[in-house]
């Protein structure tokens, strides 16, 4: 017998059940339901009421100790589920799985029966209440064999999305990244074996889930797949490999495993081909703050800027689309028709866009029904979402030249008018949240409920009914239908009105004033009432089952119509974006260009458009050609280049996103990978300073850049000495100009660097402008031709508020630097300045000459050209002792 086992040998039989469930669920927190309450014992209790803020009590002993115990109520169940999986739990919910009563009858001391139903961890989610609804909430399995190296496959189960793709080692951060999966599961060995992935999975530590390599076997993964998706062979919905099959078998494996049983519905598996996708790494990605800022926070991302959707399916796909722009110029120009569409479109617009502010989330709506987890109101949504696809479609009847992309997204709404037509039959418009509580079938759909919520709601008059009938069988105005707890209903006369009372009243009780009764009809109704509530609740569980069974039947049209609301609601909003922002269609092919002409950066002109001051801003060109396919852009910090650089990487993102963008014109050969280097940041976590983090990011770049990738580097070198930073900024512009050939803007202070316009072709110096007057610096943020001349760092200074003293020594010292060469020029400087000194400090006594030192003339007499090398190291012994 194991230790639990005699442990349980101890215990009573309810805490035996406990011991027994939470063995099979040792890393989970195991909510056991206990009535009205779920309740946590031992550890988890501690555990729980740590990370909840609730009270840890006790409950009895165990084994002679008293078990430490905290409880959560049933109903707010989901608000304490959300920070404990917010804190890095999973929760093992536990039900009673029988009628107490039914337990009854097999002994006094017989334990209600109790199960996991469910196992609630990050990437499993389905609760409106656990999730962002504007943002996805994704699972993703890591695989790897041998022959075939790495997948990833992930899928959001609130929606039944499901995708995977082959992946490079290399490619590993980037592609985490992009997804940002709420939980990651892989396998056990690749976690063991650290090295290559260590530095990988310390970012993700927090959402690791590790497996038993079984899990990953791609034979078993095969055939699991082809059981849940019912076919015979998974050739027609891609060509797997062994490691991506592994990936995807593992994810659904795991999803039976925490749903114990209730597969979720998942769409066909989508294979996305290498290359696909722009890829983008997790540094470039946290320096262009595409969908979260450096805090974390959605305000002030590009994401932010650019979304003006009115659905949740809608905004989430916007955000996936800019996590992973497409390389497929068809693709994208298939995209770009919709927008124009939309944008040509005003009122057509306007009308979809008020339609759509109305439309629920049909994706999550029909996910939680697929689980076990909707309520009416997910049938509601159902209904509702679904009826507004025939008015859409009627609103595009009359349109012209509808692109193919929003023909098909038209087409995909479907018509379900047999289950709206059931839905709208079958439902009130007000629902509760869970079937449990009943009261959401509409009255005439089925009479024989209507039967017993009349007696349910309306017992109290039909009582009323028997009881005036009575009185006037028994001519006692007196007699009254009353009701206590000990006696139930019964009928009550005064003592002197008893003799007229016969049959068909059975006597009950007397008393001293009073004699009760009650008959066969009225032992009926009141079993009537007392059971039509619970009768009534069965037979609209019954309903409600059979409304889900018709959804799912239908699962996979409901699905579609849901994507295409998605798709409708993104395409309809970026025509509305383009309209509001003045962004232009871009043209994107397979050619090298990158041209954009007048372009601005979307997030700071959102910005300075919601200040309402009137300040707008100064868009710039940037030609990246192949003549002239590296810019060197120079000038000071606060004239805008750090903006210049990632307006144009956040136009690249934009415009194969399939959205418009910000610029007067836009010509861009499809970018297959975008490189941002940008800003500066330690790595205290791992050891890293400042200027490791910036050289390993740049060597991240020039190891990976080629001549479709663009680039942008700002400041390389800056983080160590003068003349160490200027040669690796040196080397690097060489290096993406002669080796990487990749379209590039390379921001610098080295103003020595434009000398390479002479040795390099496609090298082309640029900088920002800036205007002197009446002594003060203009920024102009304006961007041309040419090096710059000076930096302003001293002027930037000032305005920072620098002490005066301080500004004016940087320019004192400044002026004798420019005087000459400037190695040279520091050693002078460092022999004929006087000492710095502050405004406020005191001046210092001189310093009086007294000669050379004793150590100076016995240096003076030495010739180290006569000392053998024994006494070359007695004089320097000498020479010390001087000191």
């Amino acid at each position: 017998m194991t230790e639990m086992g005699e442990k349980q040998a101890q215990v009573t039989p309810m805490m035996a059940q406990y011991l027994s469930i939470k063995e099979a669920h040792p890393d989970c927190l195991l909510f056991y339901r206990m009535g009205d309450f779920y309740e946590l014992f031992f550890d988890d209790a501690k555990q729980a009421a740590a990370a909840l803020d609730i009270a840890l009590t006790k409950r009895g002993q165990h084994l002679g100790e008293e078990i430490p115990m905290c409880g959560v109520p049933v109903h707010a169940a989901e608000t304490y589920l959300s920070r404990l999986i917010r804190k890095g739990h999973r929760v093992a919910v536990c039900e009673q799985t029988e009628d107490p009563a039914e337990a009854k009858k097999r002994g006094a001391k017989s334990v209600v029966r109790r199960d996991v139903v469910r196992v609630v961890t990050p990437g499993t989610l389905t609760e409106d209440t656990l999730l962002d609804a504007r943002s996805a909430n994704y699972l993703a399995a890591l695989a790897r064999t041998g022959a075939d190296g790495y997948a990833i496959a992930w899928c959001d189960i609130s929606t039944g999305q499901l995708l995977c793709q082959p992946v490079a080692e290399a490619g590993l951060a980037s592609a985490l990244s992009r997804i940002a999966p709420g939980e990651l599961i892989l396998g056990q060995k690749l976690i063991e074996e650290g090295s290559a992935l260590y530095e990988l999975f310390r970012e993700w530590r927090d959402r690791l889930t590790p497996l038993p390599e079984s899990r990953f076997d791609s034979t078993n993964a095969e055939r699991r797949l082809k059981d849940v998706f019912g076919v015979a062979a998974l050739d027609a919905f891609g060509d797997f490999d062994r490691a991506e099959l592994a990936a995807l078998g593992a994810l659904v494996d795991y999803l039976d495993l925490t749903q114990v049983g209730k597969m979720p519905r998942l769409e066909a598996p989508q294979r996305l081909a290498t290359g696909a996708l722009m890829e983008i790494d997790p540094a470039t990605r946290r320096n262009l703050e595409i969908t979260r800022t450096l805090t974390g926070d959605r305000s002030g991302s590009l994401l932010a800027a650019v979304d003006r959707t009115v659905t949740g399916p809608g905004a989430r796909l916007l955000a996936q689309r800019l996590s992973a722009p497409q390389t497929d110029p068809a693709v994208i120009g298939a995209r770009h028709d919709a927008v124009s569409f939309y944008a040509g479109n005003s009122g057509l617009r306007g009308d979809l866009r008020d339609i759509l502010k109305g439309a629920p989330d049909l994706e999550r709506a029909l996910g939680r029904l697929t689980v076990g987890r909707g309520g009416p109101r997910d049938l509601l949504a159902l209904r509702d979402g679904l009826a507004l696809g025939n008015r859409i479609k009627a609103l595009h009847g009359a349109a012209d030249d509808v692109p193919a992309l929003l023909v098909e997204a038209l087409s995909d709404l479907g018509n379900h008018d047999i289950l709206i037509d059931r839905y709208r039959r079958a439902l009130k418009d007000e629902v509760p949240m869970l079937a449990r509580d009943g009261g959401f079938v509409a009255k005439g759909y089925a009479p024989h409920l209507d039967e017993q919520v009349t007696l349910r709601e309306q017992g109290r008059r039909l009582i009323l009914e028997l009881e005036s009938r009575y009185k006037q069988d028994t001519g006692v105005d007196g007699l009254k239908i009353k009701h206590n707890n000990v006696l139930g209903w019964f009928i009550e006369v005064t003592a002197k009105h008893s003799e007229k009372i016969g049959e068909p009243f059975i006597h009950r009780q007397s008393m001293s004033n009073a004699v009760r009764y009650t008959t066969v009809e009225l032992n009926e109704l009141a079993r009537n009432i007392a059971e039509a509530g619970d009768r009534a609740l069965a037979i609209e569980q019954e309903i409600f089952d059979d409304l889900v069974g018709e959804a799912l039947a239908r699962a996979r049209e409901i699905g579609l119509a849901a994507r295409a609301l998605a798709e409708l609601d993104l395409q309809s909003a970026a025509g509305d974006l383009a309209v509001a922002r003045d962004y232009s269609r871009p043209k994107v092919d397979a050619s090298l260009s990158f041209a954009i002409q007048g372009g601005r950066h979307p997030v700071v002109e959102a910005a300075l458009a919601s200040q309402g001051d009137g300040q707008g801003f100064v868009a710039n060109d940037c030609d990246l050609g192949r003549a002239q396919r590296l810019w060197l852009v120079t000038g000071p910090n606060m004239a805008g280049k750090s903006t210049f650089l990632r307006q144009n990487a956040l136009i690249a993102i934009l415009a194969q996103a399939g959205l418009f963008v910000p610029a007067a014109n836009a010509h861009i050969g499809a970018v297959d990978r975008l490189f941002s280097r940008v800003g500066a940041a330690d790595d205290l976590a791992r050891g890293r300073s400042t200027f490791m983090v910036e050289m390993v990011e740049t060597a991240t770049i020039l190891n990976q850049a080629s001549e479709r990738s663009l680039v942008i580097l700002d400041e390389i070198g800056r983080g160590t000495a003068t003349f160490d930073g200027l040669s690796i900024a040196w080397a690097c512009v060489e290096h993406l100009h002669e080796a990487a050939k990749a379209r590039a803007l390379f921001a610098t202070h080295y103003h020595e660097l434009t000398a390479l316009s002479e040795r390099l072709d496609a090298l082309s110096p640029h900088c920002m402008r800036v205007k002197e007057w009446d002594g003060e610096v203009v920024f102009l943020h304006e961007v041309g031709p040419g090096a710059a001349d000076r930096s302003y760092g001293i002027h930037v200074a000032k305005l920072a508020g620098l002490p005066p003293a301080v500004v004016s020594r940087a320019e004192e010292v400044l002026h004798a630097l420019e005087k000459g060469e400037q190695s040279g020029a520091v050693t002078r400087l460092v022999d004929d300045l006087p000492l710095f000194r502050a405004a406020s400090q005191p001046a210092q006594p001189a310093v009086v000459d007294t000669g050379p030192s004793a150590a100076e003339e016995a240096l003076a007499d030495l010739n180290p050209d006569d000392l053998t090398p024994r006494e070359a190291l007695d004089a320097l012994y000498r020479l010390k002792a001087l000191l």
